[in-house]
């Protein structure tokens, strides 16, 4: 060990010597503050912009004045989703999916996208966030101060007295690899001090320690990758040929051929077509607008055996109140499951692209630092659900003051004249039913649970150039 440790040591006083570890740093750092600095505070921003909304929209909903509760269940509500503290770092699909929704009766709209005014402040480098930096550039840098730490020694002859030494190729080879796991150590320092900022922010040390740690698994990834070429190669040229293709095919050419896979496997019906097929479905259901609908026919007689009457307008209850409520439970029980069900196709989909990893450690990366940062396609699909449950429990309770506390006779006649239909504007006090939102996040378990399959793929990654690189190792020859 001590003799891995000195060329390690020897590795780095050549980087230092030659300024190439001090320049890939610097370069590094510039990059990563360039597409950090601004983001963050667009972020923390937006953060307080979506908040502010949010209570602004649940003001605007309470302080509304008398009115017919059906009224207020069109009004409806705005609910907004917070980023997360490990957005700030990888925004995940939080720039492709939506961050506000209009809630209403008898509908679930989709989420709206967030403004483009982040993409007009970053020109085309919009795309650029701190963890693409990690997972497309970091790479480059290791390659660009790995690739010779073979090649070099062997166009430089020194293999021969090394050998000769007593230094055999696997301890050559541990001492290059030591040298590497300080460079990226180095390169994961931004990481680290940004992920414990975001523990201030609320964000759990757990997930923190995660994100840092499937880092480090994918950088040794690319060292692993960098010394194997070096030690499997003659020619400088040819180490470095090898490498940049390994760069371009596993970053570029295979992820996009993950995607493109996964279109191809499962097809999903369009958003049109979709909503087209659940709005001619909710459309025969009834959206309880018309009480005579023959739909609820055995429901009113329902009514009138259980309350012992003749007619819906001796019933203790306002039945347009109690036809609302049951056609709102049934429309939200159809519209659940299409959303579900495309949930569940999205989903497949993805799981698609994920078993890319086994091919390309990037997407196993890329996966793996979604789901533990919290801006996953599950998480999108945790704020349509938790969205969701606000709607329906607000519509219910605005159904229930209808059913409850405004009169059936009342109600029929509120066109009749003026006075007619003040009688039939409920007290402002019943629009407290509205719930209060915020999005929550998983916990880290649940997070890390989401990334393992990524984080199994790239533990295989560096198992197997470990071995690969021990057998090379013990073949190595100048």
């Amino acid at each position: 060990m001590s003799a891995a440790l000195k060329i390690a040591g020897e590795e780095w006083r050549y980087w230092l010597r030659s300024n190439l570890a001090l320049a890939v740093i610097g370069l590094f750092a510039i990059i990563l503050v360039s597409v950090s600095l601004l983001p963050a505070l667009r972020m923390s921003a937006e953060n307080a912009a979506r908040e502010l909304h949010q209570a602004e929209a649940e003001q605007t909903f309470l302080s509304q004045p008398d009115r017919h509760p059906h009224r207020m269940v069109h009004y409806g509500h705005y609910v907004f989703r917070a980023p997360v503290p490990l957005a700030l770092f990888d925004p995940g699909l939080d720039s492709v999916t939506g961050q506000s929704m209009f809630l209403e009766g008898h509908r679930q709209n989709s989420a709206t996208f967030s403004t483009s005014v982040a993409s007009a402040n970053l020109g085309s480098f919009s795309w650029l966030t701190p963890a693409l930096v990690y997972q497309l550039l970091a790479p480059l840098l290791i390659i660009l101060l790995g690739h010779g730490a073979i090649i070099r020694e062997r166009e430089a002859g020194a293999l021969i007295p090394l050998l000769a030494q007593g230094v055999n190729g696997r301890t050559l080879i541990l001492g290059k690899v030591l040298a590497l796991l300080a460079f990226i150590l180095l390169l994961l320092l931004p990481l680290i001090i940004s992920a414990l900022l975001s523990v201030a922010q609320g964000e759990s040390l757990l997930a923190v320690m995660s994100l840092v740690g499937v880092y480090f698994l994918y950088l040794l990834v690319w060292a692993g990758l960098a010394l194997l070429v070096s030690s499997s190669l003659n020619k400088r040229s040819s180490v470095v040929a090898t490498l940049a293709s390994f760069w371009l095919v596993l970053t570029l050419v295979l992820p996009a051929v993950a995607v493109n896979n996964s279109s191809n496997a499962l097809p999903i019906a369009g958003k049109i077509e979709s909503e087209l097929a659940m709005l001619t479905e909710n459309h025969e259901l009834s959206d309880g607008h018309n009480v005579p609908d023959a739909a609820f026919d055995q429901l009113r007689t329902n009514l009138l055996i259980e309350y012992g009457v003749d007619r819906v307008e001796d019933l203790d209850v306002n039945i347009r109140g109690i036809v609302a409520q049951t056609a709102e439970e049934t429309l939200t029980d159809s519209m659940n499951l299409y959303a579900e069900n495309r949930m569940s196709q999205e989903l497949q989909q993805a799981n698609i692209v994920t078993n890319h990893g086994w091919i390309t450690p990037v997407i196993s990366i890329a996966t793996a630092s979604r789901a533990i940062s919290g801006t996953d396609l599950e998480h999108y699909h945790s704020f349509l659900r938790q969205a969701e449950i606000v709607r329906y429990d607000f519509v219910q309770g605005l159904n229930k003051v209808h059913a409850e506390q405004l009169s059936y006779v009342v109600d029929i006649n509120r066109s009749r004249d003026q006075e007619s239909e003040r009688q039939t504007r409920m007290d402002a006090s019943n629009w407290q039913v509205l719930n209060e939102f915020r999005f929550e996040a998983s916990n880290a378990s649940e997070r890390l649970s989401n990334a393992s399959t990524s984080i199994i793929m790239l533990a295989v990654w560096v198992l197997g150039l470990c071995g690969l690189l021990a057998w090379v190792g013990g073949r190595l020859k100048p």
